[in-house]
């Protein structure tokens, strides 16, 4: 399908199979669901700073979470994070999905024990809702994706725990050595972060791209324009919709625009037919199964031989560089789809 030869290296990212949610959604997640419980039990006093964390497990600590909610309102990925960690910690937690949201996510998290609330109109909705519920409730706190800097801190971690990886690899990054990460964008949070933390390890040598899909390109508009989460997709003509569910988002995080816009290099977007053709091009080579959403980050590499990128190329003075050049396409969920989910998946054509 797509013979591009992409000069240096290139390397996958797999957070897709990280334990317990098997998404980039379990680095920021989990972390605020942990810290939010942590909060919780140092107030009430059930907790002092230098003990040991694993009495969260015992069923003292089960029957103080479950007077507490968690709500979050999410496309799929984060509501599973949220949802499966709070709900082991005996938090009643309840997940506000969107139209979106694939049924397979929805049965997961009631499986696990969250409640989960379907709406028939979009993210934004999902959250505008769950975080009126969660406000008008003292004992519920809610999880934003769109304005959480404790869940933005947690996906930021990637970074630093990726430097391990390239000394295991032996992979140099410095100016002679590019470092080109390319990350499939929702409503901005887990890129942003992950970004972020990039950004302040590497430097001007690592050039992050978000990936994102033609009919819901919401960070590509809102940085765009400038407007940030002033401005949907919808204001473009474009419909929203998209089979990319984790990336379906109309309208941006204002707070992530914001910080991305001296950090991020470039975004890209793409046409969803090419996220189910990808998928079986990494199944067929690689013999690794990744969401379809996922996906779009090969869509980075992809278009290095663009002529905008190559013109940002040329403007960085990285033309003689790029054989030396590390490129990672992030794969940011797909280990818990169930197998019959995954056949329809690689059946699925849609061009």
């Amino acid at each position: 399908h797509y013979d591009t030869k992409i000069p240096g290296k290139m390397f996958l990212k797999q957070d897709s199979h990280l334990a317990i949610s098997g998404s980039v959604k379990a680095r920021g997640g989990i972390y605020e669901v942990l810290k939010h419980a942590e909060d919780l039990a140092l107030e009430h006093g059930m907790l002092r700073k230098d003990d040991d964390y694993s009495v969260f497990a015992s069923d003292e600590f089960k029957e103080f979470f479950s007077k507490f909610k968690i709500q979050v309102g999410s496309t799929g990925n984060l509501g599973m994070s949220i949802g499966i960690m709070s709900a082991a910690l005996g938090f009643h937690v309840i997940v506000h999905m969107s139209a979106d949201a694939k049924q397979w996510k929805k049965d997961l998290l009631r499986q696990r024990g969250a409640e989960v609330v379907e709406y028939a109109d979009d993210y934004s909705k999902a959250v505008e809702v769950g975080r009126k519920n969660s406000d008008a409730d003292p004992n519920s706190y809610f999880v934003d994706d769109e304005n959480s800097v404790t869940l933005f801190l947690g996906y930021a971690v990637a970074a630093k725990r990726i430097v391990k990886q390239f000394a295991e690899k032996n992979i140099i990054v410095d100016a002679e050595h590019p470092l080109f990460v390319y990350i499939p964008c929702g409503v901005g949070g887990a890129p942003g972060g992950v970004a972020f933390g990039f950004k302040k390890l590497f430097g001007d040598n690592v050039h992050v791209f978000f990936t994102e899909p033609t009919q819901a390109p919401c960070m590509l508009v809102g940085m765009a324009s400038g407007l940030q989460n002033k401005v949907c997709v919808k204001d473009f003509g474009l419909s929203g919709l998209t089979h990319a569910d984790g990336l379906a988002v109309g309208r941006p995080s204002g707070f992530v625009g914001g910080v991305m816009e001296h950090l991020l290099s470039g975004e890209m977007s793409l046409e969803d037919y090419h996220i189910y053709d990808l998928m079986r091009d990494l199944v067929a080579t690689e013999d690794i199964f990744i969401e379809p959403s996922a996906c779009a980050s090969f869509w980075g590499p992809i278009m290095l031989k663009d002529e905008k990128v190559q013109v940002y190329i040329k403007k960085m003075g990285l033309e003689d560089k790029m054989a030396n050049a590390t490129h990672i396409p992030w794969a940011t969920g797909g280990s818990l789809v169930p197998q019959d989910i995954r056949e329809e998946y690689m059946h699925t054509h849609l061009k």
